[in-house]
């Protein structure tokens, strides 16, 4: 009995690999001599050799890899998984590279969804990889706090540098909501004033603040009382002057593009009278770009097709480069110097991670890749090829009701068809939840064609495309011919695909009785 606690005993004192030397100097000490002493040392060595294995984080993986939805279903968003695994996105991938994910058996699948915005170079990109073990080799310092790093400033010079003039002073964060929190806090300091505008269907994140800017009832839900505000339905002139004239808000926040349906004003003048509005009553401009940014409507910012000079700019998702998360706030220098005011002010708002050098390095090797391989022109070129093709397929599918997005953020939409029996297949689908016809869509879009896909919000009959801005014509000829075959599917009816979602009806049906 006396050997387990020799072995605690060892633990407490060495931060090392155990040597005899060292495992001798406790034997001696807690007594374990003479005949005792040579089984006590092997007893003890195996047992902290066990204890000192190095951590070996492929091995880790190879051995647990398949365990991914049983530890999520035990740990984590029960669901999720269940969402999963209804839907058959329930796949482990082994590997990534470029705008591809592999699973165990090597299959490839063409990723149009980029991890919502967040893979514009693509995944594990080799130049940021390489950036990223340079700077691992240096052992710089990292997150001192009370200093000013380096990297840091880089970053914020190269943003700076591919900004309009009057965006001249950047604050680092970490991800797209913490930028947009930061932005309301920014506007409120600025003017003095708490209420907020926002558009109707907008999304700005999940945390309290960004949440009340939200369009969405349903991710309001449960929440409790937000911050104040109002909403604005896009292309609503006369209610858009009725609201800023009041005074009262401290910005209008805006998608230059919308996250959720890919929505945009139908008229190109909605933006810029917004713009013009917010400068007569005093209220801040603020462009949210955490998913349109960094080229994905092919400008680097979106809010360049309409001309405007917002007063603030949230910043997120690509500048991780797909690995290590990085946000920013770009705003003019006098609303920057009102936040931090004075010495004692210097850190009124901070962020613990936010200039990490892991974080600083991604960001300015996704910058170097986007120049290099002229990513934002690609955005533009093959995203009109694709919309293009898409808009082609609307003459043989009745099903599809629009094709729109700017670059590479588009939008396919549904609605119903005009022939009697597919109009009644349709209306069994959509009286269960509208939505279901999109998803049923996106099904085998993944399954039979290996290309995911998501639909771009709830109860819509809209599919979002946001792939990496490095495909080509490849992998826009799969996505279409991906869409092509999957709808030609829908007008076998009674067939696979509204078998498909009558099973989607059920499981519908089902949760909301659970519920």
């Amino acid at each position: 009995m006396i050997f387990p606690s020799g072995v605690m005993c060892c633990r407490g004192v060495m931060n090392h690999a155990p040597t005899n030397a060292s495992i001798t100097k406790v034997c001696y000490q807690i007594g374990i001599v003479g005949f005792a002493y040579a089984p006590a040392l092997q007893f003890m060595k195996g047992m902290l050799s066990s204890t000192f294995m190095p951590f070996d984080i492929q091995s880790l993986i190879h051995a647990r890899l398949g365990e991914n939805y049983d530890l999520h279903d035990r740990y984590v968003n029960r669901a999720f998984v269940k969402v999963l695994r209804t839907i058959g996105f329930d796949r482990v991938y082994a590997r990534a590279q470029g705008a591809y994910l592999y699973d165990q058996d090597g299959m490839d699948y063409l990723d149009s969804l980029g991890g919502y915005g967040a893979l514009n170079i693509g995944r594990n990109h080799p130049v940021v990889k390489k950036a990223l073990a340079d700077l691992l080799a240096l052992d710089m310092p990292n997150m001192v706090q009370m200093d000013c790093s380096l990297l840091s400033g880089i970053l914020a010079e190269a943003l700076v540098k591919r900004s309009p003039p009057h965006l001249n002073a950047v604050f680092l964060c970490n991800s797209g909501t913490e930028a947009v929190e930061g932005a309301i806090k920014f506007a409120r300091c600025a003017t003095g004033r708490e209420k907020f505008l926002y558009c109707s269907g907008a999304f700005h994140g999940l945390t309290t603040g960004a949440l009340a800017l939200n369009g969405s009832s349903m991710f309001r839900e449960g929440f409790g009382t937000l911050l104040p505000g109002n909403a604005i339905t896009l292309d609503d002139f006369d209610g858009l002057e009725r609201e800023l004239a009041t005074g009262e808000y401290a910005g209008f926040i805006l998608e230059p593009v919308q996250g959720k349906g890919v929505y945009y004003p139908e008229s190109d003048l909605f933006w810029p009278r917004a713009q013009e509005l917010c400068r007569k009553f005093g209220t801040l401009l603020i462009a949210d770009e955490v998913q349109t940014g960094l080229g994905r409507t092919g400008r680097f910012y979106g809010f360049e097709h309409w001309a405007l000079e917002p007063d603030i700019v949230p910043l997120a998702k690509s500048l991780s480069g797909g690995l290590v998360p990085c946000g920013a706030i770009l705003t003019r220098r006098g609303i920057y110097d009102k936040i931090f005011s004075r010495m004692d002010r210097c850190v009124v708002h901070s962020t613990t991670f936010g200039r990490n050098n892991l974080a600083m390095t991604t960001a300015l090797a996704t910058l170097q890749v986007m120049d290099d391989e002229h990513v934002i022109e690609n955005s533009e070129r093959m995203g009109k090829a694709l919309a293009d093709g898409l808009r082609a397929l609307m003459d043989k599918h009745e099903f599809i009701h629009e094709v729109r997005g700017k670059g590479l953020m588009l939008a396919v939409e549904f609605s119903e068809p005009k022939s009697l029996r597919l109009r009644a297949a349709w209306k069994l689908i959509e009286a269960a939840g509208k939505g279901l016809f999109a998803q049923m869509v996106v099904i085998p879009m993944f399954k039979k064609h290996r290309i995911l896909t998501q639909v771009a919000g709830h109860h819509m009959d809209v599919i979002k495309i946001t792939p990496p801005l490095i495909i080509g014509q490849k992998e826009v000829d799969r996505m279409i011919a991906g869409f092509d075959q999957t709808l030609a599917d829908c007008y076998k009816f009674p067939g696979a695909m509204w078998d498909m979602g009558a099973n989607l009806v059920r499981a519908s049906l089902a949760a909301r009785k659970a519920a």
